[in-house]
Parts: structure tokens; C-alpha cells; sequence
């Protein structure tokens, strides 16, 4: 299957665009209404769609290792700081990772960007 990406609010929408130019299956938390969901409710909502969720927020990353701690799945996460990746490198690497995993191979596990 496919991996889908599920955008964080503050994922630019070029990003976005680029990806759905090369086909990849994206929804932003804005088309699926989330966009005031706590960070915790918004993995468990991409775990639930069985997307990847896409994020510039680095609390991701402290509620991702304390999910792993006490074992409870997520369906992964990209990271990428803001500062370090232009929106152009993030959509190769996006379409990368959409190519080299799988859905399994994504659950809870955290890949950070540039690759």
C-alpha cells in the first residue's frame, strides 16, 4: 500500500501541491478540518487515517518517543526543521520516503528531513 501524507497546519501548501503534482496521496489538516486538534489528537487522527503525518513542530518529537515508551503505535512521522530544507528538497525527500517505505515499515518511526 501506498504511503498517504497527513500535512500539518504549518506545512506550506507548495509542499503540497508538489507532492499531488507527482501523485502522492496527501490531505492537509485544513481539508480534514483538524487544524485544532492538540498535537497528541492530531498523530492519534493520522494514526486513525493510516497516514504519515508531516510536521515542522518539534513537539512531535517528544510526544512520538513518549508514545514508544509506553507502546502505543503511531503511524509515523516526518519531521523537517523549517530552517533546513527548502520546500523544493522537502518534496523530493517526501516523494522518496513515499517510494522506499511502506505503511509497516513507517509505524512508529520518525524520519527526519533533509534525508
Amino acid at each position: 500500500m501506498a504511503l498517504g501524507f497527513y500535512m500539518d497546519v504549518h506545512i506550506p501548501r507548495a509542499i503540497t501541491i508538489g507532492l499531488r503534482l507527482r501523485n502522492i496521496n496527501v490531505l492537509t489538516t485544513q481539508e480534514d478540518n483538524t487544524t485544532r486538534l492538540e498535537d497528541y489528537s492530531l498523530l492519534k487522527r493520522a494514526s486513525s487515517l493510516e497516514r504519515i503525518l508531516v510536521t515542522f513542530d518539534e513537539d512531535f518529537l517528544s510526544i512520538a518517543n513518549e508514545m514508544q515508551r509506553n507502546g502505543e503505535s503511531f503511524s509515523g512521522i516526518v519531521y523537517c526543521h523549517i530552517l533546513n530544507i527548502t520546500i523544493g528538497q522537502c518534496i523530493k525527500d517526501l516523494e522518496l520516503i513515499s517510494n522506499i517505505y511502506s505503511s509497516d515499515e513507517m509505524m512508529n518511526r520518525v524520519e527526519f528531513l533533509p534525508v
